[in-house]
């Protein structure tokens, strides 16, 4: 059962109580993602994540780690297209150190030029070990968008171009905090062993004095569907193959909920599993790649709001042309748009999809992180637990739609071609 709130000062208030687990987990989901980053300041949202995570007015730099860890939780944050997340996992008796922890730093984080300065070194270095100086780094979700996205909060790369992150300032730190991580821009979510009315009166306790600010008006990131296919390739100096990424545009989530869960069934009978088609077809029966996927959702499913992109991303030899593999998965998307998958083949699909999610649920900071984050984007934490029964009820002929509209549309394509880009 969810039960929902919110304080005076407009922060939101998910409260998820689960008698059967022994520990609690409390998140604050802020409705600021690497989207609304400014022009001329890539990067700079989950530079502020990091920048979250030094300090307070009350505790000093590393207190915060020291409080978690020493009480036996775990703690970590992440920033995804459309908003931030913040969040620890404690044993039930560490409620209230939690909800204060996460309290203290939405009110008054440390913000320094020593923080910002070794924050911006920190996030260089993340960015040379998981982009620039390995095979495929940025593979699809940095190099894809811009060749499927015209508008700079949907091509940018979120992960911060290194001249515009060390122009950081602590003006842009203190403009971004003001404006963003307000009260009303926010949202808690408790999960876990908790009493609803004990934990209510915390939540107002620690986050009930954070004084209100204006919320700022949420941007529309919309733009219209490419009309053709736009192409582009890029080069990759430690990829040992050749790879390529189909990117589409899918339904928006909050207006046309089923047309995107059937987009998420598609994803899985081309990719999820080696009886999916394309497995079958491109890995095993043509040779044609090496690996092959397909998903629903740059950084994963229901996780962003309109607009956002499907991939059909694959490794294949130097010897195969590209157009081989693109020509095959359209040969594929053709099969499905004109016949559909089989009762039997999109049953398994479903019942893959649903033992994730169950599987997913049963942890509390996965079921409090997707709850949180569902609330945040579409009003309505409850499609979390509605997922299997809504995914059971989509039809062939919806994925033979979801099918036949990728078809149709327009798409972006990006070839990685390796040994001829240059280390970091």
């Amino acid at each position: 059962m969810l039960h929902r709130t919110a304080l005076a000062n407009g922060l939101r208030v998910l409260l998820v109580p689960d008698p059967a687990t022994p520990v609690v987990g409390v998140a604050v989901h802020v409705d600021v993602g690497f989207r609304s980053e400014p022009e001329g300041r890539t990067g700079f949202a989950h530079l502020f994540e990091h920048l979250m995570f030094q300090g307070s007015e009350s505790l000093e730099k590393l207190a915060h780690f020291r409080h978690v860890q020493g009480s036996g939780g775990v703690f970590n944050g992440s920033t995804h297209q459309d908003y931030t997340d913040y969040f620890e996992v404690l044993p039930a008796a560490a409620l209230e150190r939690a909800l204060f922890l996460e309290a203290d730093r939405l009110r008054a984080p440390t913000l320094s030029q020593e923080n910002l300065a070794n924050q911006i070194d920190v996030v260089k270095e993340e960015i040379r070990l998981n982009v620039l100086n390995r095979p495929y780094g940025g593979f699809p979700w940095i190099l894809l968008p811009p060749v499927l996205y015209d508008t700079f909060p949907n091509a940018h790369n979120g992960y911060g171009d290194f001249s515009e992150l060390e122009q950081a300032s602590l003006d842009d730190a203190a403009a971004f905090f003001d404006t963003y991580y307000a009260p009303g821009n926010a949202q808690v979510t408790v999960a876990g062993f908790i009493d609803l009315d004990e934990t209510l009166a915390l939540v107002e306790k620690h986050f009930g004095d954070i004084p209100a600010r204006p919320t700022p008006t949420r941007p529309s990131f919309f733009e219209p569907v490419p009309g053709v296919e736009r192409r582009q390739a890029v080069p990759d100096a430690h990829a040992p193959l050749p790879a390529l990424a189909m990117g589409f545009r899918l339904p928006d989530p909050a207006t046309d909920l089923d047309g995107y869960l059937a987009h998420m069934l598609l994803a899985s009978v081309l990719g999820d599993g080696e009886a999916a088609r394309l497995q079958r077809r491109l890995v095993h029966a043509d040779g044609l790649v090496t690996d092959i996927s397909a998903a629903a959702g740059l950084m994963g499913s229901l996780d962003a709001r309109d607009p956002d992109t499907f991939t059909v991303t694959a490794v294949h030899p130097a010897a195969v042309d590209p157009d081989r593999v693109i020509g095959a998965v359209d040969e594929e998307l053709e099969k499905l748009a004109a016949q559909g998958p089989s009762a039997d083949e999109l049953s398994r699909q479903v019942a893959r999809w649903s033992a994730g999610a169950h599987q997913e649920n049963d942890r509390v900071m996965y079921r409090m992180l997707g709850l949180g984050a569902r609330e945040l984007l579409y009003g309505r934490a409850e499609i979390t637990d509605e997922l299997p029964g809504r995914l059971a009820a989509v039809t062939p002929d919806a994925v033979s739609a979801a099918a036949a509209s990728l078809r149709g549309a327009g798409r972006g394509v990006l070839l990685v071609e390796p040994g001829k880009g240059e280390d970091a």
